[in-house]
């Protein structure tokens, strides 16, 4: 079976241009529900016609529940038990579906918490207390991650060929989900931070070592999702922010800020490189509770 689950990984890799991130928290899944099998009868690594059942599979799926795992990470592990049996039986390995018939379970969508207008504000002036190359890179990726709402990932994986500032309008091109290449306009204030980050902080960070990358550390690499995440986890403390932060937590505030301010769901749907309106579609629920609340304050009626 672990030959089997790596062919599969591969195959997501090299066939479905997965990232790296996906094929890891397959990997996870993969081992999870194998060590569940081999815990369960001792067959975790045995022929997977004789191991992978539905039995197995929903008694898999009732050791999650009753380990209180959330109901979005169930989803998410079953999700990857059914698709490598797709997998198995498009490449012979078993002769019919045995998930076929399991019913996948529904993670509840979350609404994502954007951050107030002020608490971008105050986030993306704190660089700006400081003199250091790293804090001009970190005001030039905090600027540009939230004027295009890209993932970190994407962020991360910006080239030097990525971007674009010396034309009008500027724009970068990232690499998305599946691959799928976009390209965002860039705004005014943003263009500023990256301009000074490539005259200035980029060149003393680098100190003659050439790379690629458009965000690199203090080493030269490139800067990581990890590090990033460290870096505005950092700047949201000493701004005084007290809701939890993450990268993701930009690009909402981003989707949800563009909504607020009269955007369409479909021009949104193109920024985020959302496949699906409907996974753009959860954010109209924040603007629409934000218009709610402002007609309630403000209405000699609604008060």
């Amino acid at each position: 079976m672990d030959e089997r689950a790596e062919a599969f990984l591969h195959y997501l890799s090299a066939e479905r241009g997965s990232s790296k991130n996906t094929i890891d928290a397959y990997r996870n899944d993969l081992n999870g529900f194998r060590k569940f099998l081999a815990e369960r009868d001792g067959s975790g690594n045995g022929d997977p016609a004789k191991v992978i059942t539905r039995d197995s599979i929903l008694d898999y799926i009732a050791d999650l529940n009753a380990r209180r795992y959330a109901k979005a990470t169930v989803a998410r592990k079953v999700a990857a038990v059914k698709s490598f049996c797709a997998y198995l039986l498009d490449h012979g390995d078993l002769t019919s579906n045995p998930a076929a018939q399991v019913d996948s379970p529904r993670a509840p969508k979350p609404v994502p918490k954007p951050m107030t207008t002020d608490e971008v504000d105050a986030l993306l002036h704190e660089p700006s207390k400081h003199e250091s190359p790293e804090a001009i890179r970190d005001a030039a990726m905090l600027e540009l991650m939230y004027a295009t709402g890209m993932r970190v990932t994407e962020l991360v994986s910006l080239n030097m060929d990525s971007l674009q500032v010396n034309v009008a309008p500027a724009w970068v091109r990232c690499l998305g989900k599946g691959s799928k290449e976009r390209t965002i306009p860039v705004h005014e204030q943003a263009v500023e931070a990256l301009d000074r980050y490539l005259s200035t902080g980029r060149p003393q960070l680098l100190k003659n070592r050439p790379h690629q990358a458009l965000f690199v550390n203090r080493r030269g690499e490139r800067l990581t999702r990890q590090g990033f995440w460290l870096i505005l986890k950092g700047y949201a403390k000493s701004a005084g922010i007290e809701a939890h932060v993450t990268p993701h937590t930009l690009r909402h505030s981003f989707a949800t800020h563009l909504l607020r301010g009269g955007a369409s769901v479909r021009d949104v749907q193109e920024l985020l490189g959302h496949a699906n309106v409907s996974t753009t579609q959860v954010y109209t629920q924040l603007a629409d509770d934000h218009l709610r609340e402002v007609y309630e304050n403000v209405h000699p009626r609604a008060r």
